[in-house]
């Protein structure tokens, strides 16, 4: 699925880099968007959400970790851009994130017991710096990077069921870091921008059974979220 939708995205552009780069004419596309202190957008896009987990004891030889399964999900938000001076942005992208993964548990024989649906709907809420190259005619590649906290909303946190009931429980609350890249494509009425970015959850967002020996958790250290953003921008 990933690599779909980025030949969508080479296909789509591949036209009009081709032209910017190797064309001799140079018509500028919105001259002045870059020059405004505050502009605005939307975006629309799709996700892969994953968990990290390290463990108290990790047996060698034994097939013990949880294993995640993830399922593409997909981002729909608004973005707000400061403008710092010709190659620096700073822009908030309040959204929404809807994903799904499957955890796989070993040790069990039974499905009910072995395998958990964590599906997760995220206010995501990222602060972030975009550093840009000079722009090339119709096009500006860039990298960004910042920080983001995402509220949960079926995080099952204050759930008193645990594992022994079904119920996979985790905090509602998270902090990231996040990095990536882009291109801005300055077209005739706006500029469209394609970008990639990593998301990696800095703390602990497991919350622990209420058995302290429990089979499911116990031997959790820490869980952690990582994502892959995929995001189409229309400013």
């Amino acid at each position: 699925m990933k690599k779909l939708f980025f030949i969508i995205v080479v296909l789509l552009f591949a036209e009009n880099v081709s032209a910017q780069l190797f064309s001799k004419e140079r018509i500028l596309n919105r001259e002045n968007e870059d020059k405004k202190t505050l502009s605005w957008g939307y975006f629309l896009g799709f996700n892969s959400y994953d968990y990290n987990f390290d463990y108290f004891e990790q047996n060698l030889g034994d097939d013990t970790d949880i294993q995640v399964q993830s399922d593409i999900g997909f981002n729909v938000g608004l973005l707000g851009n400061l403008r710092i001076n010709d190659y620096a942005d700073l822009r908030l992208e309040p959204g929404l994130s809807f994903t799904k993964r499957n955890l796989t548990f070993s040790g069990f024989d039974e499905p009910r017991d072995y395998l958990r649906e964590v599906k997760a709907t995220y206010i995501h809420i990222p602060l972030l710096l975009k550093i840009s190259t000079k722009r090339l005619n119709n096009f500006k590649p860039f990298i960004i990077g910042g920080v983001s906290t995402s509220i949960n909303l079926a995080s099952n946190e204050n759930n008193p069921e645990d594992n022994a009931s079904g119920q996979f429980r985790a905090k509602s609350k998270t902090f990231n870091y996040e990095l990536g890249f882009g291109i801005d494509f300055y077209l005739y009425y706006f500029k469209f921008t394609p970008s990639i970015r990593g998301i990696f959850g800095t703390q602990n967002e497991l919350v622990q059974d209420n058995d302290p020996n429990s089979p499911w958790t116990s031997n959790i250290e820490k869980m952690s979220s990582r994502g892959f953003f995929f995001n189409l921008t229309v400013q």
